[in-house]
């Protein structure tokens, strides 16, 4: 993958008109748009001097910016974060669309409340180090061989699909099973205000997958709750490398030193089971006669099929609510294991937020926020932003910018494929390795995540921070990464 430079990008842009797009740049902002759709409004991409300009992303992004409805709804506005590039799925990674009168569930895709959790933790690098070697065997246990005690009532499981971590947290207080039992759950309901949007949205059971809606009898054991999932979703241990905004660090309990744990994952199989249902469910709702859309983005159009429309947004928010709960239950693990193997420690949370989701924008029930691959970046929200297992991760505070829809970017975003950096071969020099720590069970996974396979995060921070994106926090440094 080439870097982008004046003297190439003339070239680069004749060669994307060539495909059928306008491209335009102005500073370090794209402006994208399909041959032949006046009509649809320009997408703008924000990318760091030099990073590529890649082509099959830029369509993807134009197609999205495309999409309408023939019986009502269309996108306002389309824009990508800086670690924008091509999506498996149609959708490329880093997209955010303001939708109107309509929603699009292929924008979301299957992976939906994927998501990240940074807790900061009273222990320093070396109380850490010292029993380093137990809590890996400890943790290697419960992550990958099944270990954790997590058995879950019928009335919990409904819950966690209704109403969230409030209507789970609920149901868990009513009857702890398993580790349930030891944990602290006023620590957990306290943190429950620095979830996004309280980790409680209007889900319904019956969009879940039927085995995991138990009518009642005995405790259901899901195999795929507190698991962390392939792709980029990872468990990792870091340590807070420097605090530049000491004001917003004290207010939010960070300190240069501290071990921090950062988590990425999302709803695991309730996210793929809603995601496949209705992407099937809105290509055979697609009027009759009509052509296709570009890229097969069917959208539902809330003119035309205002209960498809409210059902995909239920079916959504309950996998969304799965992940809120996932993500929560793999931090208490790792938290469970610290306070074990290091003594007791203070590990507030600091925020937990989501990447792909559709959410309503406020007091306007016709329009819609919808983000893949993208983070909420609101005034004075904390925004966490990871980089690879060999490079920093940064916490930041959001401003809240209109240009990219008030959202920031969710990593570094890849620079080469999963299977084109598995098929040389391993230079660990090269790839990036030399001295990561990474526990997993495959070691494909350990070459297809290093770190030459990321661009590099300083950019892309560095550019968000000059467009007014956010202001960085703390930067924090990997120590020890679990990758599913």
């Amino acid at each position: 993958m080439q870097p982008t430079t004046p003297k190439n990008l003339s070239r680069v842009l004749q060669a994307l008109a060539r495909a059928g797009l306008e491209v335009s740049r102005s500073d370090n902002i794209y402006k994208v748009r399909l041959r032949g759709r006046p009509d649809a409004p320009c997408a703008e991409v924000l990318l760091p001097d030099g990073f590529p300009v890649e082509g099959k992303a830029l369509r993807q992004l134009a197609a999205l910016a495309a999409a309408t409805h023939p019986a009502g709804g269309a996108v306002e506005r389309a824009c990508a974060s800086p670690d924008f590039h091509p999506g498996d799925a149609g959708v490329a990674i880093g997209s955010i669309a303001l939708t109107e009168g309509m929603v699009i569930p292929a924008a979301v895709g299957s992976d939906i409340n994927c998501g990240m959790r940074l807790h900061v933790i009273d222990l320093d690098v070396d109380r850490l180090m010292a029993g380093k070697a137990a809590l890996i065997e400890a943790l290697r246990g419960d992550l990958f061989f099944g270990k954790r005690d997590l058995p879950m009532t019928a009335a919990s499981m409904r819950g966690l699909f209704h109403e969230g971590l409030p209507g789970w947290l609920a149901a868990v207080r009513a009857a702890p099973l398993g580790m349930m039992g030891r944990v602290d759950l006023e620590e957990l309901e306290r943190e429950v205000e620095r979830v996004h949007l309280g980790g409680a949205l209007d889900g319904d059971a019956r969009w879940a997958p039927e085995d995991l809606v138990p009518a009642g009898g005995e405790p259901l054991r899901d195999g795929g709750m507190a698991t962390i999932g392939g792709g980029n979703h990872f468990v990792e241990l870091q340590v807070v490398e420097e605090v530049v905004d000491r004001r917003l660090a004290r207010a939010w309990g960070v300190r240069a030193g501290q071990v921090a744990l950062m988590i990425h994952s999302g709803s695991r199989g309730v996210g793929k089971h809603v995601g496949a249902a209705w992407r099937d469910r809105a290509r055979a709702a697609w009027p009759k006669g009509q052509v296709f859309p570009t890229g097969e983005l069917f959208a539902l159009s809330l003119a035309d099929q205002p209960a498809l429309v409210a059902s995909y947004l239920r079916a959504e928010a309950t996998a969304a609510n799965y992940g809120f709960v996932n993500r929560l239950l793999l931090a208490e693990l790792v938290r469970r294991r610290i306070r074990q193997i290091c003594g007791d420690r203070a590990a507030p949370l600091i925020y937990d937020l989501p990447h792909n989701i559709t959410l309503p924008i406020a007091g306007d029930p016709r329009r819609w926020i919808v983000r893949k691959g993208a983070c909420p970046a609101h005034a004075g929200q904390p925004v966490i932003i990871p980089g690879s297992m060999g490079a920093a991760s940064y916490l930041l505070v959001g401003h809240g910018d209109p240009r990219l829809c008030e959202s920031a970017s969710h990593g570094a975003g890849r620079a080469i494929s999963r299977f084109e950096i598995g098929r040389g071969p391993v230079d660990e020099e090269a790839l990036g390795l030399r001295g990561v720590e990474c526990v997993t069970l495959r070691e494909e996974r350990r070459i297809e995540e290093a770190p030459a396979a990321y661009k590099p995060i300083g950019p892309v921070i560095e550019c968000q921070v000059a467009a007014g994106i956010g202001g960085v926090v703390a930067r924090m440094r990997p120590l020890l990464t679990f990758k599913g």
